[in-house]
């Protein structure tokens, strides 16, 4: 028994000879980490918590590290990247940092680095909470911005001024935190980065003194260890230990906080912004108890709610579009293929390059497995019960033409609808019509080939296919061009398909756009609905085509050229030709070929106007063939009554005259 007592005794003392021995090597250890010095380029007496990398094991804190690459000291802040370290300031605790991006004397050079979520020990805030550093956002524009909020990045960013004309945006960045409505329409923020500047709004500077701001660097408060609880990555943290992500850690975790407040008074709790040591008394255990009970009913009442909200959401949303299911799902012979929205996703590579919006949805680039580039329309909120959806798809689907764009695919996969195009590398025809710039790429008799392309695709959809298809919002933003520009009639989202031998179509609405509406869809006395009305749309156009213009201008040197098919009438009807711009004889011959052929389609009354197959024959044959017909009429009133009654006139508005004069904008 004696022997036994004195083996045990012997343990006993080896084992705390050890636990001592190490407790000693520990402290020493800390005690060693907080003597160690070391330097790296301008940064001198590098110490605790500090360390470089190469420091023995002992020095400073690890979560300190530093490195010193070429005898310069860097610090890497994941998943930003790394920043060269100008000042460590042990006494505010901050360091300051550069981003390896910029160059000095350089005010090109823009930050490589993203800052993005910092955990400890580094944090863009003080102790109270306030930013240390000022954000910096570099912003693009589609169009010249004048804001005091905005300081051009010219000429630094926007060296040469003919690439940014051609690639028609502006550059600026906006110094202090982006608050509701700082961001212009048509400007993205496309960068950020931190610098220690500030100036009141109004206040004019330049780019340079920006630059010069980021160069001087950007302070991050740098938290001591005594200040941080243990870091528990992606977990909670309480009393110095660490509990999952999970409902059973959770209650864990207030487990360990309740037995905190019985036993301490105190708890460390880690959350993903800010690692605090909150003191609580034991008088406040009633109130904490009450909050337990409200969190657990939180915890389990709040996700059942929404999940419920969520299902009943989702089965009113998704019975709206079982007539896109019944018509994809009846038609055995639908070419297009079928897209998950994963793989749509994919083909924009998460949507990031955008190529227009509207009030359909967006359009982004994206590119199929074969290297194909195509264009994905992403559908917004449908129209009645996704009548656009099907009316797209189901005019287009089997469609073959040069002059209509094809339907490569399509997605419809809950509330996400997408329909994939032929890419179009040459954009609208909006974009040429309307611009100012004196080096146009298409030629008067290119726009007059594009005209005949256009005539052509109409004549198509009205006799061409098994079904007639009204397409009802001809307009220079739906004709798309390809690498040769030649066109593509685009967006049947109005589209309406009827049996060819329907002369006359019923409507519950008039439908298109502004400027390019037939009136019949408005005055219902002039004529029947028919595939005249598309004749109309195309006169619009093809009088815009001809004249570069908008048809109904105010920003025009004579009030007489307000509304420009009536101009030109009357010019021609003199016998003068349109003054225009520098042209030689046989473009002035295709303009006003044009021009007669837009005169004969914009005829008040459906009757009077020709059919698309003879607006070909006009538009291929000689100018000097073509009659003149009677003179546009920009509202019914202007008819004679026996043309028209008057009193019977049916119009959207309760002006007739404003109703047609906002339509012929």
């Amino acid at each position: 028994m004696g022997s036994r007592f004195f083996a045990l005794s012997r343990w006993v003392w080896i084992v705390a000879l050890l636990v001592v021995g190490l407790s000693g090597e520990t402290c020493n250890a800390k005690d060693d980490s907080t003597k160690c010095t070391s330097s790296c380029g301008n940064i001198h007496y590098i110490s605790y918590p500090f360390r470089l990398k190469h420091d023995p094991k002992h020095c400073g804190n690890v979560m300190y590290t530093l490195s010193c690459e070429n005898n310069i000291t860097l610090v890497d802040l994941p998943p930003s990247g790394k920043y060269y370290v100008q000042v460590i300031n042990y006494h505010n605790q901050t360091i300051r940092l550069v981003d390896p991006g910029l160059q000095n004397n350089n005010c090109s050079s823009m930050p490589q680095n993203f800052p993005r979520f910092l955990r400890d020990p580094y944090s863009v805030y003080n102790i109270s909470g306030y930013l240390i550093s000022t954000p910096v956002f570099y912003i693009k524009c589609s169009n010249p911005v004048n804001s005091s909020l905005y300081v051009d990045t010219a000429p630094c960013l926007n060296i040469d001024a003919s690439s940014l004309v051609q690639q028609k945006t502006y550059s600026y960045v906006k110094v202090g935190v982006m608050e509701v409505g700082d961001l212009n329409e048509g400007c993205s923020a496309e960068w950020l980065a931190l610098a220690l500047l500030s100036y009141p709004k109004g206040h004019n500077t330049s780019y340079e003194s920006v630059h010069s701001a980021l160069m001087y660097g950007f302070d991050l408060r740098v938290s001591w260890p005594d200040e941080i609880a243990p870091i528990c990555q992606g977990q909670w943290s309480s009393n110095l230990k660490c509990f999952p992500h999970t409902i059973p850690g959770f209650f864990r975790f207030l487990c360990e906080a309740i037995y905190v407040f019985f036993s301490r008074g105190r708890v460390y709790i880690d959350n993903p912004l800010w690692f605090r040591a909150i003191s609580i008394r034991r008088g406040w255990v009633p109130l904490i108890c009450f909050g337990l009970f409200l969190s657990a009913r939180l915890i389990f009442g709040v996700p059942c709610l929404i999940a419920f909200v969520i299902y009943k959401w989702r089965r009113r949303h998704l019975s709206s579009y079982s007539i896109i299911e019944d018509f994809l799902q009846s038609d055995n012979n639908f070419l297009p293929i079928r897209y998950s929205y994963s793989e749509i996703k994919k083909m924009t590579g998460k949507f990031k390059d955008k190529l227009g919006e509207g009030g359909y949805g967006s359009v982004f680039k994206g590119k199929l497995r074969s290297g194909r580039f195509v264009a994905i329309k992403l559908l917004g909120k449908p129209k009645g019960n996704g009548q656009d959806f099907t009316s797209e798809v189901a005019t287009i689907g089997r469609i073959h033409h040069v002059n209509v764009v094809q339907l490569v695919g399509y997605c419809v996969e809950g509330l996400n609808r997408a329909l994939v195009y032929d890419f179009m590398p040459n954009s609208s025809l909006d974009k040429y019509i309307y611009t100012k710039e004196e080096n146009m790429p298409l030629s008067c008799k290119k726009m007059y080939e594009i005209s005949l392309g256009v005539a052509r695709g109409i004549e198509y959809l009205h006799q061409g296919c098994d079904m007639q298809i009204l397409h009802f919002d001809i307009k220079p933003h739906n004709i798309l061009l390809d690498e040769n520009f030649n066109p593509k009639i685009s967006d049947f989202g109005l589209a309406k398909l009827y049996s060819v031998d329907n002369s006359i179509v019923s409507l519950t609405a008039a439908r298109g756009t502004m400027g390019y509406i037939a009136p019949e869809l408005f005055y219902k006395n002039i004529g029947g609905v028919s595939y005249k009305a598309d004749v109309y749309s195309f006169g619009m156009l093809l009088m815009e085509m001809a004249s570069r213009r908008k048809n109904f201008s105010s920003m025009v040197e004579r009030s007489s050229q307000t509304y420009f098919p009536l101009w030109a009438y009357d010019q021609y009807n003199k016998g003068n030709d349109l003054e225009m711009g520098d042209f030689n004889e046989e473009e002035k011959k295709i303009i006003k070929k044009m021009v007669i052929t837009a005169l004969w389609c914009i005829q008040m009354k459906p009757s009077d106007r020709p059919s698309m197959n003879k607006v070909i024959e006009m538009l291929g044959g000689d100018v000097e063939c073509l009659k003149m017909p009677i003179r546009p009429f920009l509202y019914p009133q202007e008819m004679h009554a026996g043309d028209v009654q008057e009193n019977n006139l049916n119009s959207i508005g309760s002006n007739g005259e404003l109703t047609w004069t906002l339509s012929a904008r």
